[in-house]
């Protein structure tokens, strides 16, 4: 079993930066990696970044490259979503998954993804 917990949502203006964190416990290093994902009212789940467990590569959606990065802090088995030129749209709910190993997952699936945390609320005003 792997647990997730996300932390770090809150409320910002357009244009400001914002910080999330996940960390992982249980057995998070059998994982292939973690990913965020996002969802706002009456969307489906969107896709936002992933990193694989080493660190080696990453992952973006479209929306979000060159504004948000993914890393993560071996130390403490956190990953992080560093988020800057936030907009509007940006506005969700965002989640932290992971992903066990097998061959031919997508990072970009939702539906690939084996556990998942609670979610934290982003709300970019204008």
């Amino acid at each position: 079993q792997v647990q997730l917990r996300e932390s770090g949502g809150g409320l910002v203006q357009a244009g400001d930066s914002l910080r999330l964190s996940c960390a992982a416990s249980g057995r998070a290093f059998t994982t292939d990696g973690t990913g965020w994902f996002r969802q706002s009212a009456g969307k489906q789940r969107e896709f936002v970044a992933a990193i694989t467990w080493s660190g080696r590569n990453t992952y973006y959606g479209d929306s979000v490259k060159g504004r948000f990065t993914v890393s993560r802090d071996d130390a403490t088995s956190t990953m992080v979503l560093q988020m800057t030129s936030l907009k509007p749209e940006d506005t969700a709910v965002y989640y932290c998954a992971a992903k066990m190993p097998q061959y031919g997952r997508s990072w970009y699936d939702a539906r690939e993804y084996d556990y998942w945390g609670q979610g934290t609320q982003v709300t970019v005003s204008s």
